[in-house]
C-alpha cells in the first residue's frame, strides 16, 4: 500500500485551482452540489481543514484539535479563496513531508501524517466535486488520488472505478446494486 504524501495534497489543490479558476466569475453563492453550503463557503472549508490538519501534524496534540480557526475574509473573491486553499495545502504538504512516519496526532484517536494527508486529499477532491456540481462545471476526479484515499481511509470500499467508489462511500454517488449511503465515516485512526 502506498502512503499518501504531501505531494498528493499539493496535486489535489493544484487540480482544484486548475478546474475552478476559469469559473471564478460565476455566482459562488449557489449551493455546492447537495450541500447546504455555498460554493464559496465550501472552498473556504477546504482551506480550513487543510490548515487544521497541518496544525495537528506539527503540534501533535494527543487528545483534541488545536484551539484555533481559519477565517477567510467574507469579501474575498473566489480566486482569492482558491489562493488560500493553495496556501493551506502548502502548509499541510510541508507538515506531512517534514514529519517522521511514526508521528501521531489526534483525529478521533491517533493518526499518522499519511492519514492527515489522505484526509486533506479527500476534502479537496470531494469538495471540488461539490463545487463543480454547484457551478455546473463538468469534472472527473483523479483516479490515482481517489484510489489512494480509498486505500487509506476506506479499507472496506468495494471494488470499482476509484472516483465513483469514493463518491459512493461519501454519499455523493450511486453504485450499481448498492443502496445510496446516507452516513459514513472514514478511518484515519491508526493503532
Amino acid at each position: 500500500m502506498s502512503a499518501v504524501t504531501g505531494d498528493d495534497v499539493r496535486q489535489a489543490a493544484d487540480e482544484m485551482t486548475r478546474v475552478l479558476t476559469p469559473y471564478q466569475l460565476r455566482d459562488w453563492s449557489v449551493p455546492a452540489g447537495s450541500l447546504s453550503w455555498s460554493c464559496w463557503t465550501t472552498a473556504a472549508h477546504v482551506a480550513h481543514d487543510l490548515l487544521a490538519y497541518a496544525g495537528q501534524v506539527t503540534g501533535r496534540p494527543d487528545d483534541s484539535y488545536l484551539p484555533y480557526d481559519l477565517r477567510v475574509s467574507p469579501d474575498a473573491s473566489p480566486a482569492q479563496v482558491l489562493t488560500v486553499v493553495r496556501a493551506c495545502a502548502g502548509l499541510l504538504t510541508a507538515a506531512v513531508d517534514a514529519a517522521p512516519p511514526d508521528a501521531r496526532a489526534w483525529h478521533y484517536g491517533p493518526c499518522d501524517p499519511g492519514g492527515f494527508a489522505a484526509m486533506g486529499v479527500a476534502e479537496t477532491l470531494l469538495h471540488t466535486h461539490d463545487i463543480c456540481l454547484g457551478l455546473g462545471v463538468p469534472w472527473q476526479m483523479s483516479h490515482r488520488l481517489s484510489a489512494l484515499v480509498l486505500r487509506r481511509l476506506f479499507p472496506d470500499a468495494p471494488a470499482g472505478a476509484a472516483p465513483e467508489v469514493l463518491l459512493w462511500m461519501t454519499g455523493r454517488g450511486e453504485l450499481p446494486g448498492r443502496a445510496r449511503r446516507t452516513s459514513w465515516v472514514w478511518r484515519a485512526r491508526v493503532d
